[in-house]
């Protein structure tokens, strides 16, 4: 017996004539689909109607399994499971629940043959949570995209969930091929920057830490910006940040992360590290529609996890970039040391920078084309 809508109060609040007979057929299409009542209660309440549609292509089709299952076919141990959920940022589930969905069965048996391969569990757990890190980031800017493309004036909940939904059957088959031409082309660049020398060939593996130049670039008084404009301006400002680091960075230098108003770079060497840098700050003092930047650069050994670097040129970097002035660059003594030359070098003295144990020899850089800056 088909559901009263009306009487169950998912009418309420829909708007006109129009809209209300909209949604009722949207109710009656996803309660046909087999979508619980108390689910379309929920996404009512939360004004996520319009996404079921969207939510019942990304999920799938197919029968359920549970994790007990899953582990049983894969020999995987549950306690391993529960782990990679998390890393994979999903929640955690009972195990004696019929609730995983085909694409998560696939990433299982995709994990046990890795596994199986020669992969170890904590180096599985880094690699996961890096590639699911990635893919929110992927995921974020195509729902934008997609958001600004699919919506029209005038839509009602049907018009843009079922648009939705028929956007996201005919894109998937599209978007993993590019994802995986887009992973092969970042690998070879990755690739081609890792130095394999003698003792790795020896040892048979990679050093645990490596030497590495690190650079921090951010937007001067960023704070203070997001107190006096709109939301959605401080988001255009962050968005021209990231796309001028994404445009000003160039192998071998490596973009590590973005975060929010701030960028991390990484190399083996100094010199593209400091190009990079002068360049990303002497641009947003040459146009005056941008905010103003700065960084800091550093150098040491530095342990690779994940994508992400962490220790101490990380840190010096990033407290170095918070003691340099606006619109300018600054370094430790080692970079300074590691490329005295091809570069304008003034010393600004021992100082003490905060989070950093001892004094910190802090030099000034500019580059030796624009001895006027």
């Amino acid at each position: 017996m088909a559901t009263d809508f009306e009487a169950e109060g998912l009418l309420d609040g829909a708007g006109d004539g129009r809209a209300r007979e909209a949604r009722r057929e949207l109710l009656e299409t996803l309660e046909e689909a087999g979508i619980p009542l108390d689910e379309l209660r929920e996404a009512t309440r939360q004004g996520r109607l319009a996404l079921l549609p969207m939510e019942m292509v990304l999920a799938g089709e197919g029968d359920r399994v549970s994790q007990r299952e899953l582990a049983d076919e894969t020999g995987l141990d549950l306690d391993f499971l529960t782990e990679a959920r998390r890393a994979l940022g999903l929640p955690a589930v009972d195990p004696d629940d019929a609730v995983l969905t085909t694409e998560e069965v696939e990433l299982t048996r995709s994990a046990a043959t890795l596994l199986e391969a020669g992969i170890d569990r904590q180096g599985f757990l880094e690699l996961t949570r890096a590639m699911s890190q990635a893919m929110a980031g992927v995921a974020a800017a195509l729902t934008s995209t997609l958001g600004s493309a699919l919506l029209r004036p005038g839509d009602t909940e049907r018009d843009l969930g079922l648009r939705y939904a028929e956007t996201l059957r005919e894109l998937g088959p599209l978007a993993g091929p590019s994802l995986t031409q887009m992973l092969n082309l970042r690998l070879r660049e990755q690739i081609r920057q890792t130095v394999v020398g003698q003792a790795e060939l020896e040892s048979g593996r990679l050093p645990d830490a490596q030497e590495v130049v690190v650079g921090f670039v951010d937007i001067v008084g960023f704070t203070r910006l997001g107190e006096q404009v709109a939301p959605e301006e401080l988001g255009a400002v962050v968005a021209d940040f990231e796309e001028l680091v994404e445009d000003a960075v160039r192998p071998p230098v490596r973009l590590v992360k973005t975060i929010g108003d701030a960028a991390m770079v990484s190399a083996s060497e100094a010199p593209p590290v400091l190009d990079t840098m002068l360049a990303l700050v002497e641009s947003s003092r040459e146009d005056d529609d941008r905010p103003l930047l700065r960084a800091g650069i550093a150098s040491g050994e530095a342990l690779p996890r994940g994508g992400d670097l962490y220790g101490r040129p990380v840190n010096l970097a990033s407290r170095l970039t918070s003691f340099a002035r606006r619109g300018t660059v600054v370094t430790s003594k080692a970079v300074h040391d590691a490329a005295p030359e091809g570069y304008d070098w003034s010393g600004v003295g021992s100082r003490r920078i905060k989070g950093v144990r001892g004094e910190v020899e802090v030099y000034r850089v500019r580059s030796s084309e624009k001895p006027g800056n």
